[in-house]
């Protein structure tokens, strides 16, 4: 089969998985209200008690790359969600059925939650700027730092789809993502600057690579740590944040592409 005919075939269930997004708003409306609450909470609640060297302004803008990254992975979730919902109400067996290329039902579906992303991305930006966050750096800066938050939240996206693949049900790949995604996106860099977590923690988060996608962010919108007393990272990692996020990113497509795919027709010759 043609890469053409995958092309056209993909684009036509990303349509499809973004139609739903527009008759089911809720699944939007939802998907950015969470992380508009922490943007609320730890703006407004606890950033008084964090950053105690002004006003705050300059941990509301530390925030918001941190609101950013957790978003985007928390929201790469609907991908493995919405395949174990297509898996349970016999869409992946209609597909089959149809002459249309296999791997058009991943490739469309994590197609679609990227343009779910920017979406959200776009909302939360919004959501930062009346909180105060402002970018100190110039427009081509900016749209690379929300192009790492996007490539790395594809690459958790295929993760995702093997698991939706993998579980019975969407209420289990929730459950599952939420036990993982939780403590990764807050063992790291996300809401408070790495040197103030205990030791061990601070040797996980200085090489957990959502801690890597928000410094990456950070640095491109110009956003630095509140605490200017604040010494520099010194894992690689972290001095290299953009080029530790492609590689985790490219190491998550090698390894979750094929396993995907072939969980994909595992499922689909049943």
């Amino acid at each position: 089969m043609s890469v053409a005919t995958v092309i056209a075939d993909s684009a036509i269930v990303a349509k499809r998985n973004l139609i739903k997004i527009k008759r089911v708003p809720d699944l939007l409306v939802f998907t950015t209200l969470q992380p508009i609450m922490f943007v609320l909470l730890f703006a407004y609640v606890f950033g008084g008690a964090i950053d105690q060297s002004g006003d705050g302004q300059a941990y509301r803008e530390f925030l918001i790359a941190g609101i950013f990254a957790q978003t985007v992975v928390f929201g790469a979730t609907i991908t493995g969600a919405g395949l174990a919902e297509d898996v349970r109400k016999g869409i992946i067996d209609r597909f089959r059925s149809l002459p249309m290329a296999p791997s058009a039902v991943l490739i469309g579906r994590t197609f679609s939650d990227v343009v779910n992303n920017v979406l959200v991305l776009i909302v939360m930006a919004l959501t930062g700027l009346l909180v105060g966050w402002r970018i100190r750096t110039s427009f081509f800066d900016a749209m690379i730092g929300f192009l790492l938050l996007l490539v790395f939240a594809y690459g958790v996206s295929w993760i995702m789809a093997w698991i939706g693949m993998l579980v019975p049900s969407p209420e289990v790949v929730n459950n599952a993502a939420f036990i993982v995604i939780f403590p990764l996106t807050f063992i790291a860099n996300t809401f408070v600057p790495i040197e103030t977590l205990p030791g061990p923690l601070q040797t996980f988060a200085e090489w957990n690579p959502v801690s890597a996608v928000t410094q990456a962010a950070r640095d491109r919108f110009g956003n630095p740590d509140p605490n200017p007393q604040a010494t520099e990272a010194t894992s690689w990692a972290l001095q290299n944040p953009e080029l530790y996020t492609l590689i985790w990113t490219a190491a998550i497509l090698v390894i979750f592409i094929p396993l995907a795919s072939w969980q994909y027709r595992r499922t689909a010759s049943r």
